[in-house]
């Protein structure tokens, strides 16, 4: 299901995202939700595509994202 705000997103990205990556997670996801309408593994394709995005503006350094 798509997500209207970020504190509607998984726990898991909610709190070790910062607020930044938390909008292009759920930016990203809500669009890949949207393109894979029908498919049986949406939600887990929309996962994935979002923290691809995520990956590609920030990045693990330790325990915190950090920007690239």
């Amino acid at each position: 299901m798509p997500y209207v705000s970020n504190a509607d997103l998984p726990p898991s990205v909610r709190n070790h995202l910062p607020p930044h990556a938390q909008d292009i997670y759920r930016a990203a996801f809500n669009n890949a939700y949207d393109e894979h309408e029908g498919d049986p593994r949406q939600e887990e394709a929309s996962h994935r595509i979002a923290w691809a995005a995520v990956k590609r503006s920030y990045r693990k350094e330790g325990d915190a994202w950090v920007p690239r």
